[in-house]
């Protein structure tokens, strides 16, 4: 085992965060024959799926797709038994990973990273822990998740609450028996969605506190049969490219017609087939202009909210279940098995804060303008501080002591969202203006890792001490990236992807949605073209 007791330390490379990003990092990088420490919160390695542990807790993207190419053999030994991977199995697929390679030895667990200053003079990183160790690296990597900062609700009072309250970004490792309590979960988002009908299953009342309804769709998950997973283990190699060139990491047919060329009847049947799917991206692609032309989008909406309006027995219900205000798709969609259904139960009520507002949690549970409502536990699915929130929970001086903070005051600039102009020899896997939460995580995280990887083995080839992208093309990337979101709806919306969940946070879409392919084939160029956009320093002479 290595020795990580020592109060400082040297070594090529810090990643900070052992998800699945930073386990790939490390697997690369010890193969380039880099000394390479993780530093990790948790108690072991799995990121997201290590902390999210709430009920319902699934990914929604189909596990055979959600997973790792860059090993042939770990694609054929490992077997994904549902179509949507639980959070304990993909838990399990993270660990048989760490084991694999081997990969545990060299993460330093149960320790956050603080502050990490770049040292101009010896251009390197100075990276302090809570844990009272500092670690000089030629490179600092931040592999420290897009969806990782939980986000407490903006409601006062919680400190009183005499019940329990759980967040399900933070959800306590033994579970939580709901049995015979009355709860309370505030938030409508993926968590909400996910955990409502199991948490049903279990409470004596349920109350759930909905201030925007989400647009969701049934994800028909199901056990995974001998046969598809053979037929996928036997095609692997051909459907991990297709993935790579695809809008989203996750193939499907281009679209051919717009929405508003089809007739009614062409509309619902595609729909339909979108809807019966189980699929995240089919029904939001099913037409050329789904996210980009208004009128287009409603006529999707409407099918979903038509959907609703099947499911949910009471029609006021139903009709405040049903998104109305923002387009669909530009909230994070989201996949759920009886969600809706769920309403129809006895012993289950819908409060909408757009009529009663969330006024304070007191002693007893929840207060709004109409009533108070008492509870035995209350439920937080109130989601993350995306995309930056993790990365500047650290504080990050680049030259000139700059903050990230500072620098990032009006929203993120990044070059490709990899690197920050300022800041030599620091990566962000998925960072902000990548295609991160617009993608499928895992096609992301493997082509920043290869790519990350590749410029330090160029470096260590052309003896080049540092990289660090120029402040032009910073501001070209930045401005590319916004005139391709203007193109589209998400910019109109309220959303996480916006940073509009959290208050007084920069209102900038966050994310590349110019396609994932597209995406990789920019950042090929870049590098075809010398690191096009980047000011390498050569090492001093011996």
């Amino acid at each position: 085992m290595s020795d990580h007791t020592t109060k400082r330390s040297n070594v090529d490379a810090v990643i900070v965060g052992a998800g699945f990003a930073g386990m790939y990092q490390l697997h690369t990088l010890r193969e380039l024959g880099l000394s390479t420490r993780v530093i990790e919160a948790g108690s072991d390695v799995g990121g997201t799926w290590y902390w999210n542990r709430y009920p319902g807790a699934r990914c929604d993207v189909e596990s055979m797709s959600y997973s790792y190419s860059f090993s042939p053999e770990l694609e054929q030994e490992w077997t994904w038994e549902e179509k949507y991977p639980p959070q304990p199995e993909i838990l399990k697929y993270a660990q048989h990973v760490a084991d694999r390679f081997d990969l545990r030895r060299d993460i330093t667990f149960d320790t956050r990273v603080s502050r990490a200053v770049y040292d101009e003079e010896a251009r390197r990183w100075s990276v302090s822990t809570d844990t009272g160790e500092t670690i000089s690296a030629r490179f600092l990597i931040m592999a420290t998740g897009c969806l990782s900062r939980p986000k407490a609700p903006e409601i006062p009072g919680a400190e009183r609450f005499e019940g329990a309250i759980y967040h399900t970004g933070t959800w306590p490792h033994e579970g939580v028996d709901f049995s015979g309590m009355r709860v309370g979960v505030i938030g409508t988002g993926s968590s909400g969605i996910q955990s409502i009908p199991v948490i049903a299953e279990q409470a004596r009342e349920l109350t759930v506190f909905q201030r925007t309804p989400n647009y969701s769709m049934p994800a028909h998950n199901r056990p995974l049969e001998e046969e598809e997973v053979a037929e996928m283990k036997a095609n692997y190699r051909e459907w991990r490219e297709k993935q790579r060139m695809s809008g989203f990491g996750v193939p499907v047919p281009l679209p051919t017609q717009s929405a508003l060329e089809a007739t009614q009847e062409e509309r619902d049947a595609t729909y339909q087939r979108g809807w019966d799917a189980g699929s995240l991206t089919e029904l939001i692609t099913s037409f050329t202009d789904t996210l980009t032309d208004r009128e287009a989008n409603e006529t999707a909406a409407e099918f979903i909210r038509g959907r609703i309006r099947e499911i949910v027995d009471d029609p006021e219900v139903a009709e405040a279940l049903s998104p109305r205000s923002y387009p669909m798709g530009t909230k994070r969609p989201c996949l759920d098995t009886n969600y809706y259904q769920t309403f129809n139960e006895a012993h289950v009520e819908l409060v909408n804060l757009r009529e009663t507002p969330l006024m304070e949690i007191t002693p007893k549970g929840v207060r709004t303008s109409d009533q108070e409502r008492e509870f035995d536990a209350i439920v937080f699915a109130t989601g993350f501080d995306a995309m930056t929130g993790a990365l500047l929970a650290v504080d990050i001086r680049g030259e000139g002591g700059r903050s990230l903070r500072d620098k990032w005051a009006e929203g993120p600039r990044t070059y490709l969202g990899l690197m920050i102009a300022g800041f030599p020899n620091l990566f962000t896997i998925t960072g902000p203006s990548s295609p991160s939460v617009l993608s499928n995580m895992m096609v992301s995280i493997e082509q920043h890792v290869e790519w990350i990887t590749d410029c330090i083995a160029h470096m260590r080839e052309n003896d080049l001490r540092t990289i660090d992208p120029t402040v032009e093309a910073e501001d070209a990337w930045v401005s590319h990236v916004e005139m391709v979101g203007d193109a589209t709806l998400y910019p109109q919306t309220d959303s996480w992807y916006m940073g509009a969940n959290v208050p007084g946070k920069p209102r900038v879409f966050m994310a590349y949605i110019g396609g994932v392919g597209v995406y990789r084939e920019k950042c090929d160029e870049v590098v075809a073209n010398g690191y096009e956009g980047f000011a390498f320093h050569p090492s001093p002479a011996a």
